[in-house]
């Protein structure tokens, strides 16, 4: 059951919700158009590339991408210099393109619910596994990097 608990199962369920809100609940609320089109092209797009390139330095640097594994090195290069959780982050702009994609108004709350499950499911136990693994390399990583953006 482990691997059913990973950030991209969340990120399914989530936008499933949204899906199920646009389809079922809309209650004449809409934020249809052109530019919503265009803005969650560019959530969704962004969210795709962050995650790239998050992915592309953890294979630079031979290390896990897998949440609940110790890691063998910590990244800081790359997009890692940005920010400390830029797959996670992606996630957050894939959500928020999706829900504008399936144009669920009301499901734009699930973007800081989504955010809360993140952080406590798997965001504060990987930064305390950093922490004991790493120890000062972290603590000087985690003083000049924002956790989010």
């Amino acid at each position: 059951m482990r691997w059913i608990d990973v950030p991209p199962v969340w990120l399914i369920a989530f936008a499933g919700l949204a899906w199920l809100q646009a389809k079922y609940l809309k209650l004449g609320l809409s934020l249809e158009g052109g530019l919503t089109d265009l803005l969650s092209g560019v959530l969704i797009g962004g969210g795709l590339l962050m995650a790239v390139l998050a992915v592309v330095e953890f294979r630079r640097h031979k290390t896990t991408v897998v949440p609940h594994e110790t890691p063998s090195s910590m990244v800081q290069s790359g997009i890692y210099k940005r920010s400390r959780n830029p797959i996670y982050a992606g996630d957050v702009l894939i959500l928020a393109g999706l829900i504008l994609r399936f144009d669920a108004v009301l499901s734009l709350v699930l973007v800081p619910v989504f955010v809360w499950v993140l952080e406590r499911r798997f965001i504060l136990p990987e930064e305390d596994r950093l922490r004991r693994t790493f120890r000062a390399d972290f603590a000087r990583y985690e003083r000049k990097t924002r956790r989010w953006i």
